[in-house]
């Protein structure tokens, strides 16, 4: 399916981002935008799916000990410094991505900005913070076993991906985990937290130059200071990821794959029915199931929960979503419902997947979508970490901020026709994996 080029009006009238590419490869991207308020993110494509079975958990328990100083600042002097000035700090790591942040009155970005720039960058990564903070991560791991709506999405990846890394925890198993050693990690940090791999946004109210210099000057030096400590960190010991090919991916479904579990926490039972489809590494295949999504299971209106839920009752909830990963995606139903109603469930479902695979969704509801989507961006672009991670997510997995701005746009070029092809090309009625948890 091919797009038209597009620069999309109203987007366009919303952001203005000033893109700069450092001579030590760091993309800074920074915007002013009229809040008293700046936002500094750090972004990384480092997440668990670049790690190999062995060290699986790595890139999670890495942004944990960021925060544990470098060698000038000591463990929670940063945290300190940010909660004096009314600021505030956090971080995040996924299967794609890992991402820093931190939000500050314009008047304080000189003095916090730089500081957040030496945590990554020259993180201590001592021996001793390692095995002090390995016990947070375990526990952060049972707690996550202990939650059945984790535990769920952790069948449902091990369903839908059999070769590709997304079948595996971010957090990494806890017999491997129990495993890792500072060594490791002061490896893979230097592999892979270098300004090359990274994007900077900066957004605020603050001039333009002033932000990208805050940030270029705040890269030098911590690199400056991680440049005394890289002897200690060079080895070739570190097991590498092997990088992903396109027979990698996860060939679709040819038969219904089933999964069944009992899980004796609920009172209800789960319901998830999934199937393979494009990631951004196919970006515009992507577009047509984003629509379908919203079609059959976003808001009152659409079609499952009015179905399912509303007239026939089958379903205490029901939702859909098009699950767009870097290397590829997962299209997922999503219920929770009585156990008795699973296999009528399952059923109504894949008759309103045959009905979009052969039957064009009416111009009414793609309007719908439409308004939804344009609107939706909007609405979750008012401030500047919204902003920032609009930002950081597209260059950091796409290389183009132009994909996250002219989304809407992209959405607004299809018709029903290119709709009916995404749902011919990529989902079928006959050939789909299902996750199924009884209560006990």
């Amino acid at each position: 399916m091919a797009l038209l080029a597009a620069t999309a009006d109203l987007p366009s009238r919303l952001v203005s981002p000033t893109i700069r590419r450092l001579p030590n490869g760091l993309t800074v991207i920074a915007e002013q935008m009229p809040l008293d308020v700046v936002n500094l993110s750090l972004w990384l494509r480092v997440g668990s799916a670049v790690e190999s079975d062995a060290i699986n958990g790595m890139a999670h328990f890495l942004e944990h000990m960021i925060f544990k100083g470098t060698q000038q600042l000591q463990c929670g002097e940063f945290e300190r410094r940010v909660e004096d000035r009314g600021a505030f700090t956090n971080a995040a790591t996924s299967q794609d991505y890992t991402q820093y942040y931190v939000t500050t009155a314009p008047q304080d970005f000189a003095a916090l900005a730089p500081l957040q720039i030496q945590m990554v960058m020259a993180p201590r990564l001592s021996d001793e913070d390692f095995e002090r903070e390995r016990p947070v991560i375990l526990e952060e791991i049972r707690r996550a076993d202990d939650n059945p709506r984790r535990r769920n999405y952790a069948r449902t990846m091990e369903l839908v991906f059999e070769r590709l890394p997304y079948h595996r925890p971010v957090l990494g198993p806890a017999a491997v985990v129990e495993g890792l050693t500072a060594q490791q990690m002061r490896e893979f940090h230097s592999t892979w937290y270098q300004p090359q791999s990274m994007t900077a946004i900066a957004v605020g109210n603050l001039p333009v130059e002033t932000l990208i210099a805050t940030v270029a000057e705040g890269f030098e030096r911590a690199m400056a200071e991680r440049a005394t400590a890289a002897a200690a960190t060079q080895s070739n010991s570190m097991e590498r990821f092997k990088p992903l090919l396109p027979g990698d991916l996860e060939p679709a479904f040819t038969t219904v794959q089933r999964a069944v579990h009992t899980d004796v926490s609920l009172t209800q039972a789960r319901l998830v029915m999934a199937w393979r489809v494009p990631g951004v590494a196919q970006l515009d295949d992507t577009y047509g199931l984003d629509i379908l999504a919203s079609i059959l299971g976003r808001g009152l209106t659409s079609r499952l929960v009015r179905d399912l839920r509303e007239d026939r009752k089958l379903v205490t909830s029901i939702s859909c979503n098009n699950m767009t990963l870097a290397h590829q995606g997962a299209f997922l139903i999503s219920a929770q419902l009585p156990a008795e109603h699973l296999e009528v469930a399952e059923a109504a479902i894949a008759q309103h997947i045959a009905t979009v695979t052969q039957q064009r969704v009416s111009s009414t509801e793609l309007r719908r979508v439409q308004t939804q989507v344009a609107n939706r961006f909007i609405f979750a672009n008012e401030t500047p970490s919204d902003r920032a991670g609009l930002y950081g997510y597209y260059h950091t997995l796409t290389g183009d901020i132009a994909d996250g701005i002219n989304y809407p746009a992209y959405i607004q070029q299809l018709g029903v026709d290119e709709v009916l092809e995404a749902a011919q090309s990529h989902l079928s009625s006959e050939a789909y994996g299902v996750l199924a948890v009884h209560p006990a």
